[in-house]
């Protein structure tokens, strides 16, 4: 729903009559808008009034005037005030060239005399409604910023770097799961960060000063897997001529994270059941049973829940396995996530154009922040301290297509902006340049985001 009170559309024709029959369309409809009746008026009230959402505008104000030079001028200037301020045009058929020209940068659309009253009203309530959203947005993004900084000051989040409200929630769950000894099953594609998350758990647990032991089950030989995790006496197979401690032998006082469990073997299953119900096992070859203080945590891609369907898992150790699940999403759910890890894997050693930021953004990343990492590594030892092409990176992405749409991303986000800032040093003049604007335009989005900057 539509926001009256804090919404309003400004009207910008010099004729009257139109502006008037404009009004009563959007009143009738239950949109707030006024009137302004020359540019100069129009461009002194989108500086004082902040609750103006949208811009309508003509693009001619001079009876003798038919070009659609002075609406393009408005609307160049309409975007210095508010760059971001969605302005629909009112065109002629002889402004039409204009118009395109226009929206290829940065205006939301164009409107044919005479218009057409539902399309327009319709145009008018989703580009108010998409502001509403982004407005929203902005909000829940300085919010999750200050709750964060709350968090670091109790927790430890080992690094993990984040800016995506589904990551900040999982890591509230992860802190809150985390002072207690019972086991967790992390679930999530590969690549996602399902180690890291483990380090988190340890970390802030009660056995944070004990050992963390990290073996991937999946990447064992199935006849080697017990002796991993139990140990082994010399002589107990083929190949071993003395003691070998376990695991769980070794992560005694502290956190056990087995990777890819869905590969565990059925034996191995059993004893890992054995193992989590009393603290006890044996080593191969040994009769002698031992008892360790392990928290353990589990991870895998596998679909645990199918693997029990299909016979490949045990039932009752899944149970005891997952008292508490935690969903790592994939990089593609959580697209906020990837500038700020850009810019931690490049480590302020390139500069990157907006538009192949936007590009990487856009990218759906199937390998996650393992993939996104590679690539980053990738393009630093191409191009060394250059600024970086999107080539560099190697991903399977048409820069033909790229290139044919780069006059449509013209407005950069906060979050552009602020990695672009960042590599720069925070010098705005050299910023701005990378961006491709002006130091006063780059300031007055650094003041719209509230960004700080060197002076």
């Amino acid at each position: 729903m539509l926001k009256e009170s804090t919404q309003k559309v400004l009207i910008v024709d010099d004729n009257p009559a139109v502006g008037k029959a404009l009004h009563l369309l959007l009143e009738v409809h239950g949109i707030a808008a006024e009137i302004a009746l020359t540019p100069q008026a129009a461009t002194k009230r989108l500086e004082e009034d902040g609750s103006i959402a949208l811009v309508v505008q003509d693009m001619n104000f001079s009876e003798d005037t038919t070009s659609g030079q002075e609406g393009k001028a408005l609307f160049y200037k309409l975007r210095q005030v508010r760059p971001d301020i969605p302005i629909i045009l009112i065109t002629a058929w002889t402004q039409l060239e204009i118009a395109i020209e226009l929206v290829k940068n940065g205006a939301a659309d164009y409107v044919a005399k005479p218009w057409d009253d539902i399309k327009l009203v319709t145009t008018i309530k989703n580009l108010l409604e998409l502001e509403d959203l982004q407005q929203q947005q902005r909000l829940q993004a300085q919010t999750l910023l200050a709750e964060k900084a709350r968090l670091l000051e109790t927790a430890n989040l080992c690094g993990l770097i984040y800016q995506s409200a589904s990551m900040h929630s999982l890591v509230n769950l992860t802190i809150k799961i985390a002072r207690s000894d019972v086991p967790v099953l992390i679930t999530g594609p590969n690549g996602s960060g399902k180690e890291k998350v483990a380090k988190i758990i340890q970390a802030n647990s009660r056995v944070n000063t004990g050992p963390f032991v990290c073996v991937n089950v999946g990447a064992l030989p199935q006849e080697l897997i017990e002796a991993e995790l139990f140990g082994a006496e010399a002589g107990a197979y083929t190949g071993i001529s003395k003691k070998r401690i376990g695991r769980f032998e070794a992560a005694d006082g502290g956190t056990l994270f087995l990777d890819e469990l869905g590969n565990l073997s059925a034996s191995g299953q059993a004893k890992l059941l054995r193992v989590l119900q009393s603290g006890e096992f044996e080593r191969l070859g040994s009769s002698e049973t031992r008892r360790c203080n392990v928290r353990v945590i589990s991870a895998t891609n596998t679909n645990l829940e199918r693997a029990i369907k299909s016979g490949e898992f045990r039932e009752d150790l899944f149970y005891r396995l997952n008292v508490f699940e935690l969903k790592l999403p994939p990089l593609e759910e959580r697209k906020e996530d990837i500038l700020p890890l850009i810019h931690h894997f490049l480590r302020g050693k390139a500069q990157l154009e907006a538009s192949i930021l936007h590009t990487l953004q856009s990218y759906p990343w199937p390998g996650n922040v393992r993939e996104l990492e590679n690539a980053c590594q990738r393009a630093l030892i191409l191009n060394e301290g250059g600024k970086l092409q999107l080539k560099d990176f190697g991903l399977p992405i048409d820069e033909t297509i790229i290139q044919s749409s780069k006059p449509l991303i013209t407005e950069p986000s906060r979050e552009v902006i602020e990695m672009v800032l960042k590599q720069n040093q925070g010098v705005v003049a050299q910023a701005a340049r990378q961006l491709g604007f002006s130091r006063q335009a780059l300031y007055r989005r650094l003041e719209k985001y509230k960004i700080e900057y060197n002076q």
